[in-house]
């Protein structure tokens, strides 16, 4: 075994989104203003900055302002302005529009952008090295180093060049040690250190159990005569049954670009699900077909989305660290944005690090963090909508209605709060329970299968490596899974890495094709038995989004 070698920063950013480089930035600029050195790096497992991120997206730029006032005259890449807003509810071959005046503040977007995040990203990464902070894209952090007294001192990267047996290949570099003061983990939903650290620190104790989605998107260039840049359309409604939490998007970006995705809560009960087909299923209604005659598929990708809101909140810091942005799970699920909350989430943790760092302290908790959180409009807006998705576990009806309550009579000031103590995956019932789902078959056109989708995200894994899905007992998914729950890792896993087949004897077995693996953590939160450990794989390796 090589010695690891290693570096030392005042901070280390593991995750290079929008919560990661905010950090880093309003880090720098602190200590511009400070005339202070400080060194910071961020760490990024995708190829490149940008390349495992997805989201929707319409952003709400008040975070962005705060952090960059003149990011207009800097080109930041927010070109598209809202324009106008529709929310459909859908039948099977029916779509009812929702009057703007009924429709509550949180499915308002003007003022706000349609982005491609990715893009977005790569523009702060920018803005962050002009700073001289040091990112390093293609590198995994695996593991988190604490000190002998039980604080984060920093994390490892992951070893290159092993082979799946676990010998060394000759291309073999070991790990690196990155360690730091303070280190901040912003690798967006079910981060894979940061699970860890919330079990660590039992940082989720008396708070609500939190709550994911599957986000599932795809980019089309469309017939410029149908284009509307500007335009935000959410349904709700058909494909998903009533009583299965989600919701589907249509955004227009310029050059006749259109962003499709579907949204499917993971605490959905019916093991026959397809979140992948159910998506495909949405293109073909009769209000969102027209849209994409004559157009074309350019890209495809899938990511969790944690949805539990400020109810769900860990704890956020803990000794020698903190978590930002989805990492945490500063998302506003009422309002179908993260963006600016975790750059907002990545300025106060900065704010708080930096004025440890200046004070002489390390690798204890910022607790200026939380507090300035609870003082900020970040707070106030997650706390409005803190029952969203409790209320739409009762079933859309119950959703529906309660957060129009919420919202348009009590305008957010409800005197109420919502338990939620079962996690997404306990939703799950016996496929014998359940009515199986007959999915019509892809036409190649307007809808596809998995493996043709996985090939546009651009996704890449060497064969020959450690499988990065790992099981805690192999004998479970046949024995457990396949048995009772009828094998649901094959239907929500929305890249066809999960495939029960035959062996020689007949015999039913696991077959995991991990070189498909988009990322995005769905077989981590929703396995029924808890069974499957999403562990990163070599950095650089995922996919590849295109401004997804």
């Amino acid at each position: 075994m090589s010695e690891r070698e290693s570096m030392e920063y005042d901070v280390v950013i593991v995750g290079a989104g929008p919560g990661g480089l905010a950090t880093a930035i309003r880090l720098k600029q602190l200590a511009a203003e400070q005339n202070q050195e400080l060194s910071v790096c961020v760490l990024e497992k995708g190829a490149e900055v940008g390349a495992h991120i997805l989201s929707g997206a319409v952003m709400d730029p008040r975070a962005l302002t705060e952090l960059i006032p003149d990011w207009q005259e800097k080109n930041a890449p927010l070109h598209v302005a809202v324009t106008e807003d529709q929310f459909l509810f859908l039948s099977e071959d029916k779509a009812r529009s929702t009057p703007l005046w009924m429709l509550p503040d949180c499915f308002k977007n003007e003022g706000n952008y349609v982005v491609r995040l990715g893009e977005v990203a790569q523009w702060l990464a920018e803005q962050a090295e002009a700073l001289e902070v040091d990112i390093f894209p293609g590198f995994a952090a695996a593991e988190v180093l604490y000190t002998d007294d039980g604080a984060v001192r920093g994390i490892v990267t992951g070893d290159m060049g092993v082979a799946r047996d676990g010998s060394h290949k000759p291309d073999y570099q070991p790990g690196m040690e990155l360690l730091a003061k303070y280190t901040i983990f912003a690798e967006g939903s079910r981060g894979h250190l940061g699970r860890q650290l919330i079990e660590k620190y039992k940082l989720d104790a008396g708070r609500n159990a939190q709550s994911y989605a599957i986000g599932i998107k795809e980019l089309w260039e469309i017939d410029p005569s149908r284009a509307q840049p500007g335009l935000v359309m959410h349904t709700a409604g058909w494909p998903l049954d009533p009583d299965t939490y989600g919701g589907a998007f249509l955004y227009h970006l310029d050059n006749n670009l259109v962003a499709v995705g579907l949204v499917v809560g993971l605490d959905y009960a019916n093991p026959w699900l397809s979140p992948f087909e159910e998506f495909q299923r949405y293109k073909t209604h009769p209000a969102i077909r027209p849209t994409f005659e004559g157009a074309k598929r350019i890209a495809y990708g899938a990511r969790s989305l944690t949805a539990g809101g400020l109810l769900a909140l860990p704890k956020f810091v803990f000794p020698g660290g903190a978590m930002v942005g989805c990492e945490a799970g500063f998302l506003n699920a009422s309002r179908i944005k993260g963006s600016h909350a975790a750059i907002k989430s990545g300025m106060l943790a900065a704010e708080a690090a930096f004025e440890a760092i200046r004070s002489g302290r390390q690798q204890d908790e910022l607790n200026a963090y939380p507090h300035a959180f609870e003082r900020s409009w970040l707070y106030d807006e997650l706390n409005k909508a803190r029952n969203f998705k409790q209320w739409f576990k009762k079933g859309r009806t119950v959703g529906t209605l309660m957060t129009g309550i919420e919202q348009l009579i009590f305008k957010g000031k409800m005197p109420w709060s919502l338990k939620n103590t079962k996690p997404d995956y306990a939703y799950l019932q016996p496929a014998a329970m359940c009515a199986p789902i007959d999915y019509p078959k892809p036409d190649g056109v307007l809808t596809f299968d998995r493996l043709s989708s996985v090939y546009l995200s651009n996704t890449n894994h060497e064969e020959d490596e450690p499988i990065h899905l790992t099981l805690k007992d192999s004998s479970v998914p046949v024995r457990v899974n396949l048995a009772e729950y009828a094998g649901p890792e094959s239907r929500y896993c929305p890249a066809g890495v999960y495939e029960f087949i035959k062996d020689d004897t007949g015999a039913d077995q696991l077959q995991i094709n991990a070189q498909n693996c988009v990322h995005c953590k769905t077989c981590d939160i929703k396995d029924p038995t808890q069974n499957i450990v999403w562990v990163p794989p070599q950095g650089g390796e995922g996919p590849v989004y295109s401004g997804m």
